[in-house]
């Protein structure tokens, strides 16, 4: 199903400026994602996904890190149109949304038959994109995922060329993206609980969002009868 109102970047085939404007990767296997990824998420999901692209490879190259030389550039844009497909309804399922999502995207690639080592570069690029501190030492594919959905949600125009957002913006508008990520989030955790596990993103929304009590980590470390803090004086 196509969801109404997307702005911007509705076919690559079109002619479309913004697709010109901003260089996305034009192989059959980043177009064929664009259409899916579109097809399935709301437009402020949609945007979200391309400005992390375009944000991620920003942030590279203000790192010095190019595209074509330092690392492949298909490869980190499907990374991003589908690093949030787990929050849409075809890729809601009972492991967090990260997860969720890196594996329907690895059996969208797979059926359009993409390599399985390319698949599973997205694969990782998706399922570690909101584990900052893990996703900053791997390959820049994945790597650059992370830094461009940081980026868009929580971080500054200022960090970014003068400008470039508000060219970024004109073309994918923000449509209350962090609020809709938010709203989202929490509600697959709600409806399953186990999309949210502790100390995990989904998990600590969902503690701010209910309020309900967390264990601790005395308390989860002593379930299985360890007694590991039995005369423990620290």
């Amino acid at each position: 199903m196509t969801r109404e109102g997307t702005q911007a970047v509705k076919n690559p085939d079109s002619g479309d400026s913004a697709w010109g404007e901003f260089g996305f990767p034009e192989s059959e296997v980043a177009r064929e994602a664009l259409r899916y990824t579109q097809d399935i998420e709301t437009p402020a999901m949609f945007h979200h996904s391309m400005r992390t692209y375009l944000y991620g490879r920003c942030v590279g190259e203000q790192r010095g890190v190019i595209p074509g030389r330092d690392y492949d550039d298909e490869l980190l844009f499907l990374g991003c149109v589908l690093h949030d497909v787990g929050l849409t309804e075809e890729g809601n399922g009972e492991q967090r949304f990260e997860v969720d999502g890196a594996d329907l995207a690895a059996e969208f690639l797979t059926r359009q038959g993409l390599p399985s080592e390319r698949v599973e570069v997205v694969w990782d690029a998706i399922a570690l994109h909101t584990s900052e501190g893990i996703a900053s030492r791997k390959r820049p594919e994945i790597a650059l995922v992370s830094a461009g959905a940081r980026m868009d949600i929580a971080g500054h125009a200022g960090l970014l060329p003068p400008g470039y957002a508000d060219r970024v913006h004109a073309s994918l508008p923000r449509l209350h993206t962090a609020a809709v990520l938010h709203d989202v989030i929490v509600a697959q955790a709600l409806a399953e609980p186990r999309k949210a596990p502790l100390f995990s993103l989904p998990g600590e929304l969902l503690k701010l969002r209910t309020g309900a009590p967390r264990p601790t980590w005395e308390q989860i470390t002593q379930s299985p009868g360890w007694n590991d803090y039995a005369g423990y004086e620290g």
